[in-house]
This record gives structure tokens, C-alpha cells and sequence, in this order.
């Protein structure tokens, strides 16, 4: 700087710039540079008003000195004053501009002050004009200045407002978009995955770091890009946790740039829909086989008081055997009438608070002592739990269900296991028997609790009907699951007590 003052001082600029100058013009800029660093920490919050403060200072000293040390009022760089002001003004506003405009008038005559004993008497009319003009050129400097950086430290509030509530508002809806149940999938135009949120990553089974992975959306949902726009539609697909029934709706989204695809998944509201379709059709099926399960006992009950008194007329006689085999077939008829009208009109059940495993303990030293269950092994799990249950009704629902298991395993030739299992679920208590047959066809699944339906040579088809009667009359749930690999599970759900 003092290199630069002289040279002034010694007759102006040369045509080339020395080291010197440029190493002066540098001091010049760097202090500006500081002071827009300063201005941008001061916006951030990253340093207060003090730092602030000590800027405006420093470059109103820095102004003085390099128009001390120019010629005062003939140097060239006088214009360092207004740029002092323009600063305060970006720094601190209004309030910088007024600081900055009184800090640089003051010093600019505090500078001309000490020159002027080197001025001569007739340069003094001239150096009064230049002092007016500068002191008037900072003062609109400082007005225009601190209205501009007002308007701007008010735009950029406005602006850092408005960038706040849209980080907010984005926060929200990303907030939504996680918590929805229903699943969310976008794909770009050629169908690759750009997006999907939790409930789609949990209904599909699947990460959001293996679909990133250049995933396609027929890879997840097949077909759902050749459904109907903006129509409710619903596609069955695989995924990880088993096949799904899902309902969605397909909506492009702006400038036709991909898919939205919302979804939700059905499978249990299909499968609950199944199962009151099931018992809708049973009850009608029930209604209709008492009305004629009735019929037939009146007429039923005839011919056997017939046969009886054949049997008497005939005794002794060639004719006999014929009656007693009347009577005998119209006695096995007239025990599936009655327990077919018990399945239609089962009676209520008495509910009271009943050890489930202790029932289940009864039950099995009840087939012990069956000729027909002998041999056959019966793994226990049994937790101690209570539910409201009419002991002696669970007691018939386990005797069919472990017969039927023992019938199911006896093919097996020693090899055929069944476990029976009794655990606390939500709101409820758990009965499941198990065997390791696995026989049940699908198809089977669907007809298993019909009357009269059945697979087994000599079967009614009445014990599962009767069990299917007795589970929903006490307001509870029966399941089953049969397969070659894990064989075949009845689940009976009652309500705890």
C-alpha cells in the first residue's frame, strides 16, 4: 500500500503495474472479499453482529489510509468510501448504511483536515466543492444502499421462510407417505423403479435396496402396466411371503413421465370373504338337510316299528334273519338322522372358564383306551391356558379331529406322527393337531367341512361338519393347512377367558 501511495505521490501510474501495485490492488480486493465472507457467515448465524462491527471498521480505516496516503482530495481511490458504505449496508442494513455513511464521512474529513496545511489559499475553493460532492455522493450512496440491502435482508427472510415451510411441508408428506398402509410404487417410462415406500417393501417382501438395483416394475407387480388407467383392478402375483391377492390402481403422473401404482394387499380380506361364503353355504346346506333329515325319521320310524314286529311275528321261521336285518340297518339309519339334526341344531354351548391342556389331557386318556387308537403316538405341547369354552363340546371337536389323524397316518406303516399343541394368541387361545400325512388334495380344502363329505373308506362325513357346527358356535375359528412337506394342521381358535 505505502508502494502504491508513492508512486501516486511521484507522478502518477506508469503503463505497466509493478509487483508492488498489483500486491496493493490485491490488499484492496482481499479486504472486500472479507467483507462478503463476512456478510454470508452473518446470514448463516454462523458469526454475530460483533464480527460485523469489526468489518465495517477495518474497511473504513482501510479507505482513510489509501486516500491519506493518494493526495486526499485529489486521490483516485476516494471511491473506496462509497464502496465502505455499499458495504456496511450489505453487512447490517439500513442500520450498516447509516454507520458505514457517518464512519466514512468523518473520516474523509478528519483525512482532508490533516492535508490541509499543505493546500494553497487558492486551491481551497476547489477542495470545498470536491468535499461537498463527495459527502453528498455518500449520502445518497448510503440512502440508496441501505434500501436495497432492506429490501434484500427482507427478501431473503421471506425467502428463508418460504424454504423452511417447504422443507417442512416435504418432511410431512414423507412422514404420510411412510405411515400409509397402502403400498406406493412409481416407475419411469421405460418401467424401471424409482420409488417405493414401507408398506409396499413389507406387503411385496422386498428392500428398497434391492429394487434400486435396476428393478423393473414387471418384476414386481406383473401386468400392472397393461391395466386400465385410473380403474380399480385386481392381480394376483408371487412374492417372498407367498402369493397375494392385491387390489390397485394405476395413474400416470405428470408429462406422462411414469406410473403411479397404489395398492393394497386383499389376501386375508379374500380369504375371510372365502370363509363366510363357506358358512353361509353350509348353513343354507344345514337348513335344508334338517328339514329333510326330519322328514325322514317320521316314515323311518315306521318301518322299524314294522321290522320289530316282524321280527316277533318271524321268529323261528326262515324270515327272521331278513327282519333282523331290517331292524338293525333302520337302527344304523335312523343314529346318522339324529346326529346329522345334532350337527344342523347343535345345542348352545354352556361357556364358562375351562383349562384348555387339562381337556386335552382327558381327551387323550379317553383314546388310549380305544382299540382303534392303540399304537398310535401323540407328541404333547401344552400350555397351561384358560378359555371360555364348554369342555364337554372341545372335548368332541378333539376326538374327531385326532381320530381323523390317526386314520390319516395309518397308511404310513409306523412312520406317521402326530403332535398336538395348546399356546396363548391375541384375544384368544390355540388348539392345533398336527399329523405328518399331508393327504388333504386342494382342492379338498374347500369341501372339507361339508356333510358328508368325505375321503375315508366307511367315513360319514359328518365329524368335521360337526366340529366346523361346534368351533363357530362358540364364536371361535377352525383352519386348515395340508401339504406333502409339512403335513396336515387343524387350528382351532377359542376365545380366552
Amino acid at each position: 500500500m505505502g508502494v502504491l501511495a508513492a508512486q501516486l505521490s511521484s507522478g502518477g501510474f506508469r503503463a505497466e503495474l509493478s509487483t508492488a501495485d498489483l500486491t496493493s490492488f490485491g490488499i484492496i480486493g482481499l479486504s472486500y472479499v472479507l467483507t462478503l465472507a463476512t456478510g454470508l457467515l452473518l446470514r448463516s448465524g454462523r458469526v454475530g453482529p460483533g464480527a460485523a462491527w469489526t468489518q465495517i471498521v477495518f474497511d473504513v480505516l482501510l479507505a482513510s489510509s489509501v486516500v491519506f496516503l493518494t493526495g486526499g482530495a485529489r486521490s483516485p481511490f476516494t471511491f473506496l468510501f462509497l464502496v465502505t458504505i455499499v458495504g456496511a449496508a450489505v453487512l447490517l442494513g439500513t442500520r450498516g448504511a447509516i454507520v458505514g455513511f457517518i464512519g466514512a464521512a468523518t473520516a474523509y474529513v478528519l483525512v482532508l483536515a490533516s492535508l490541509l496545511p499543505s493546500q494553497s489559499s487558492e486551491s481551497l475553493p476547489r477542495l470545498g466543492l470536491d468535499v461537498v460532492i463527495q459527502l453528498m455522493a455518500q449520502l445518497l450512496i448510503a440512502v440508496l444502499s441501505g434500501y436495497v440491502g432492506e429490501q434484500l435482508s427482507r427478501t431473503g427472510g421471506r425467502l428463508s421462510a418460504s424454504e423452511r415451510d417447504l422443507r417442512e411441508l416435504t418432511e410431512v408428506q414423507n412422514e404420510i407417505v411412510r405411515a400409509i398402509p397402502s403400498g406406493l410404487i412409481t416407475c419411469d417410462r421405460e418401467g424401471l423403479v424409482s420409488f417405493l415406500n414401507p408398506a409396499a417393501e413389507a406387503i411385496l417382501g422386498i428392500s428398497t435396496e434391492a429394487v434400486m438395483r435396476r428393478r423393473l416394475i414387471d418384476d414386481l407387480l406383473p401386468g400392472a402396466r397393461e391395466l386400465i388407467i385410473a380403474r380399480r383392478s385386481e392381480l394376483r402375483i408371487d412374492t417372498a411371503r407367498g402369493p397375494r391377492n392385491l387390489g390397485l390402481s394405476v395413474t400416470p403422473l405428470s408429462n406422462a413421465e411414469g406410473l403411479l401404482i397404489v395398492f393394497q394387499d386383499l389376501t386375508e380380506l379374500r380369504r375371510i370373504e372365502a370363509e363366510l361364503d363357506s358358512i353361509d353355504h353350509l348353513a343354507t346346506l344345514g337348513r335344508l338337510s334338517a328339514q329333510l333329515a326330519h322328514e325322514i325319521r317320521n316314515p323311518l320310524a315306521a318301518m322299524r316299528g314294522a321290522a320289530q314286529m316282524l321280527v316277533g311275528d318271524t321268529a323261528g321261521a326262515p324270515g327272521e334273519r331278513l327282519a333282523s336285518l331290517i331292524l338293525r340297518e333302520a337302527d344304523r339309519l335312523a343314529g346318522l338322522v339324529e346326529g346329522y339334526l345334532k350337527l344342523a341344531r347343535p345345542p348352545p354351548p354352556q361357556l364358562t372358564s375351562t383349562r384348555i391342556d387339562g381337556v386335552v389331557r382327558e381327551t387323550l386318556e379317553l383314546l388310549r383306551a380305544d382299540p382303534s387308537f392303540a399304537g398310535v403316538q401323540v407328541d404333547e405341547n401344552l400350555e397351561p391356558l384358560d378359555a371360555m369354552c364348554d369342555a364337554g363340546q372341545v372335548k368332541q371337536v378333539l376326538l374327531n379331529l385326532l381320530r381323523n389323524a390317526a386314520v390319516a397316518i395309518s397308511g404310513l406303516r409306523g412312520r406317521g406322527r402326530i403332535r398336538i399343541r395348546v399356546a396363548s394368541v391375541p384375544a384368544g387361545a390355540l388348539i392345533e393337531v398336527w399329523d405328518s400325512a399331508g393327504a388333504l388334495a386342494p382342492e379338498d380344502r374347500q369341501r372339507i367341512f361339508e356333510p358328508f363329505f368325505t375321503r375315508a373308506r366307511g367315513g360319514t362325513g359328518l365329524g368335521l361338519s360337526t366340529v366346523h357346527s361346534i368351533v363357530h358356535a362358540h364364536g371361535g375359528t377352525i383352519t386348515v393347512d395340508s401339504s406333502p412337506a409339512t403335513g396336515t394342521t387343524f387350528s382351532v381358535k377359542l376365545r380366552s377367558a
